[in-house]
Formats: structure tokens, C-alpha cells, sequence
């Protein structure tokens, strides 16, 4: 696959120490959304940020969905290898070591399954509002690679107790997995920025 198969926005690396960040946009969003985020929790990280190629009701996602909460499994599984072949290419074209993904929603919900299907394509994974993507993971190891999932309180589409699996699946897997559950709904907050800058900091660089 080549980087033209998927829109996307690359900003280069302005400090050569900090992690690149693969920002993955939640539903309706687009190449363009994560990109203050990126810049804010890892500042001088260059940022691979690419749109969903699925369409529903002219909003972009990554993959498709049944109903809400409800994942197209099979289409999961080839969007993810769609992003695999993304990453890859855009590693060789600009130059990048793995990407540490910051997905939100959506977004989280694709990176999760990057992990489990994908093992060493990221280098670290921030999952803001995860899901448990397979209703059976895979049974590929996750070597120690570090996981942040931040889970929302109130937040009724992504269940703190769902991302709890998701963190136990990951786990098991072997990924070093820090699982938080914050103040907050289903958005995103500025508790969350912190928490990825942290996390960031102390886990991946």
C-alpha cells in the first residue's frame, strides 16, 4: 500500500528525541482533528495523521459498525490491515520508527485492533475512549508494548468496565497496560491531555 491510499496530514518532527504520533480521529472527524492534541501532549513529535476511508451518513470512521458499540469484525480486520500497509509506507516515505498511536473513539477502537492483530507495527498505543474491538482477540502477543487507556466515568458509548476488558485482553497479551478511568464523558477533556503527556513521558520516551 502506498501513504496516497489514505488522506492524511504529516507534520515533520521538530525535536529528534520525541516519539512520532499516529493520530487516529474519532467518528466524523478527519485528518486534521487530532492534530492540536498531538501537538499538545508530545510537543516536537511529528505527526502521521490519517482520515477513515468508511463513510456513515457522510461521516468518516475507520471501519464499519452494525449498530452502536455493535463492530463490522470482518471489516475491522481488513481496515486494520489497510492501516498496517499505511504505516508501513509512511515509515519508508518519511523516514518514521513506529508510531505511538493517539486514537480517540473511533479511532482507539482501530489501534486496539492494530495491537492485537499487528503486533510491532506501534510503538505504544494512548486508547481515549476505547472498546473492546473482538468479541475472541487474537491470540498474537503484544511484546511489553506500552498502552494507555483512559476510560470516561459517565461516558455511555465506551464503558469504563468495557475498556477494563480491553486493558485485561491487552494484558494478557503481554502489552504493559495502564488503564484510568477520569472525570468525564465521553469527550475529550484536558485531564486527558495531561494524562497522555504523562503517560508519554514516562512510558514511551
Amino acid at each position: 500500500m502506498s501513504i496516497a491510499a489514505l488522506h492524511h496530514r504529516f507534520v515533520p518532527a521538530t525535536d529528534p528525541a520525541a516519539p512520532p504520533l499516529l493520530l487516529l480521529h474519532g467518528t466524523g472527524g478527519d485528518e486534521n482533528d487530532l492534530l492540536p492534541l498531538g501537538q499538545a501532549v508530545s510537543p516536537g513529535s511529528a505527526l502521521l495523521s490519517p482520515r477513515g476511508a468508511v463513510l456513515e451518513h457522510g461521516m468518516p470512521r475507520f471501519f464499519r459498525r452494525l449498530a452502536e458499540g455493535v463492530f463490522d469484525e470482518d471489516d475491522l480486520r481488513r481496515r486494520a490491515a489497510d492501516l498496517a500497509g499505511f504505516v508501513a509506507a509512511a515509515r519508508a516515505e518519511y523516514g518514521l520508527d513506529a508510531p505511538v498511536a493517539v486514537g480517540f473513539s473511533n479511532g482507539a477502537n482501530i489501534a486496539a485492533a492494530l495491537l492485537l492483530l499487528y503486533p510491532g507495527v506501534l510503538g505504544g498505543a494512548a486508547l481515549l475512549r476505547a472498546m473492546v474491538p473482538f468479541a475472541h482477540p487474537p491470540s498474537d502477543a503484544v511484546p511489553a508494548t506500552p498502552v494507555l487507556l483512559l476510560s470516561g466515568l459517565a461516558d455511555p458509548i465506551a464503558p469504563p468496565e468495557n475498556a477494563a476488558r480491553l486493558a485485561h485482553q491487552l494484558t494478557a497479551a503481554g502489552a504493559a497496560v495502564t488503564h484510568t478511568t477520569l472525570q468525564a464523558g465521553h469527550g475529550l477533556s484536558q485531564a486527558d491531555v495531561q494524562a497522555t503527556s504523562t503517560w508519554l513521558k514516562e512510558a514511551v520516551q
